[in-house]
């Protein structure tokens, strides 16, 4: 079967059983974003199932089958993925001690958790005792953008700490 032949299967079958596509995913799935992921990889386990298709079976059962297949191997995959997140979201880093919280790491955390994306990466490698040049390959920017980001940074979150103030970065 060519490629072409197969794009067309697929989207036919996409388009004709998307409802039973939807309705599988919804039962397997708790947000949006997982129902989304998991209609992804049906869709592709469909595509992959194609050549092994027999004309004997009829259309809707095949599409169930690796459907319903799928989702309960997604659901496993993503049961133990939620376990290991559980377990280390519930562990201090190693470089932490034990005992009461410290409440300025506890805001240090906080206030990196409300930064943009590139900023979090920059402070995390900061801790993490990295050098400019590491970070700017890590991240593709250039050394004096790192260089410049972390003073803007540094400063923010000693100004917000002096003020007492929580309001996002």
């Amino acid at each position: 079967m060519h490629d072409r032949e197969r794009e067309e299967r697929l989207n036919d079958w996409l388009n004709r059983h998307e409802g039973l596509l939807v309705k599988v995913a919804r039962s397997f799935t708790r947000t949006s974003h997982d129902q989304d992921d998991l209609i992804q990889e049906i869709s592709f386990q469909l595509w992959k199932s194609i050549p092994g298709y027999q004309p004997r079976v009829a259309e809707s059962t095949w599409v169930y089958r690796v459907a319903f297949y799928t989702a309960i191997n997604w659901s496993r995959k993503e049961r133990s993925r939620e376990e290991r997140v559980r377990e280390l979201r519930d562990k201090p880093p190693p470089n932490e001690r034990s005992g009461p919280p410290d409440q300025r790491l506890e805001w240090l955390y906080d206030q990196i958790a409300r930064m943009e994306p590139i900023d979090r990466s920059l402070t995390l490698l900061v801790l993490d005792g990295r050098s400019y040049r590491e970070m700017s390959e890590t991240l593709g920017i250039s050394e004096s953008n790192v260089g410049v980001r972390i003073n803007r940074l540094k400063k923010r979150l000693t100004n917000q700490l002096e003020r007492g103030d929580d309001h996002e970065l």
